[in-house]
């Protein structure tokens, strides 16, 4: 199948490893020679963490027991800016999350590199002296740190991106394209101010749900977002990210969805029969919410 209608995301994880100097863990890679992090692509059904931690012990010997995920603010990977074309010609739209942990720096002599060559070399570099980086997804991970740190950010690179249909989803479903394993998306927590939260009717099933919708090739996280609330006649200054989400993809049956939940207040949203505020209590009381939905509402409520 074309570039123009195989699935072009490649799901991942990027690992950032400190030692006791702030100094970071890079591996210099196996296909092009640069450096990066180590991470790689989620397994179907693996969690980020769960990832996070496999690909740091293939790529490196090492395990670092304090993993976690960064701030969502500073996590998230997603964007044009992100499509990389492998040496062997593959090129994919980046999209994932970052982790952060530390270790000692002596650990790195109980470092073992990969029999398949993945990783030639492992070294701990300062964040004003870095080696040269493989692709804009290593550069803007190794920003946040170097923002954090105070050092002016790597610039990145410019991208050559390949063509891709509108609504990419539906032209795949036309053509009997093969599902992915992962598929990225949104959904957005609307509330008003009195504490109600804002429901779609969806069109086919006549269930009630949150305002979501799946990454177009190239598209940010953020950006799809915006782009579903606009469809739903609502603009909003501030979305802030909340929680990374992993279950099925309802659509194409195999597939896990990886989803943002955004937080958005409007003040006044024009409303129709199809979208409508419900208070806490009415929430509770509504029967005909979709299965995510009633999972991300459960998970915001909390017990009780």
């Amino acid at each position: 199948m074309s570039d123009l209608l195989w699935p072009p995301f490649s799901v991942g994880v990027s690992v950032l490893v400190q030692d006791e100097a702030g100094r970071v863990l890079l591996q210099r890679r196996g296909d092009d020679g640069l450096w990066g992090t180590p991470g790689g692509g989620l397994d179907p059904g693996e969690d980020v963490l769960v990832a996070a931690q496999r690909e740091l012990r293939e790529e490196t010997g090492l395990r670092c027991p304090d993993l976690r995920l960064l701030p969502l603010t500073e996590a998230l990977v997603s964007g044009p800016e992100f499509f990389h074309r492998y040496p062997d010609g593959r090129g994919f739209f980046l999209v994932g999350a970052r982790v952060e942990g530390t270790l000692p720096a002596e650990a790195l002599c109980q470092a073992r590199l990969p029999a398949n060559g993945e990783t030639r070399e492992l070294r701990w570099f300062a964040l004003g002296d870095l080696p040269p980086l493989s692709g804009n997804v290593n550069r803007a991970t190794l920003n946040v740190l170097r923002a954090r740190a105070g050092w002016p950010l790597l610039p990145l690179e410019p991208v050559s991106l390949p063509p891709t249909p509108p609504e990419f989803w539906s032209a795949l479903r036309r053509t009997g394209g093969a599902a992915p394993p992962f598929i990225p998306g949104v959904s957005v927590l609307v509330g008003d101010g009195a504490g109600r939260t804002l429901l779609l009717r969806g069109a086919g099933s006549g269930r009630w749900t949150l305002p979501k919708r799946r990454l177009e090739p190239g598209e940010s996280f953020e950006a799809c977002a915006r782009r579903g609330l606009r469809e739903t006649v609502l603009e909003v200054e501030t979305l802030l990210p909340t929680a990374l989400q992993t279950g099925p993809e309802p659509e194409f049956l195999g597939s896990v969805r990886l989803g943002v939940l955004y937080r958005a207040n409007v003040a006044a949203p024009p409303l129709t029969p199809e979208a409508r505020f419900f208070s806490t209590a009415d929430l509770a009381r509504l029967g005909e919410l979709d299965a995510e939905a009633e999972e991300t509402l459960a998970l915001w409520r909390g017990p009780g």
